[in-house]
């Protein structure tokens, strides 16, 4: 069982010149998720890649999984869309290294 905050990987597929049209919508939904409870941070990625299949990821860190479903399905957030295919999960850390 879960206790610490979890990690949302999101993967965005973004055909080359259409970077403005995904930024813009990513940030709108960013707006909204960061004003949520249990939001604590995102980074948003972009491959050095233009040939790479998804060529923005995000990495963000909820407080626990509730707190990331109740913000995702909440109506405002729903009738919001990013118009291009993606692919989210929530993942737990299980191993840190830094330096």
């Amino acid at each position: 069982m879960n206790t610490g905050p979890v990690v949302l990987i999101n993967t965005f597929e973004v055909p080359v010149g259409q970077d403005e049209a995904f930024l813009d919508a990513w940030e709108r939904s960013r707006a909204f998720l960061s004003a949520q409870p249990g939001y604590l941070s995102t980074r948003l990625h972009r491959s050095l890649s233009p040939s790479a299949g998804f060529r923005f990821i995000n990495v963000a860190l909820w407080q626990s999984p509730e707190a990331f479903q109740a913000a995702t399905t909440h109506p405002e957030f729903t009738s919001m869309s990013i118009p291009f295919p993606f692919h989210a999960s929530l993942y737990e850390v299980i191993h840190e290294e830094t330096r």
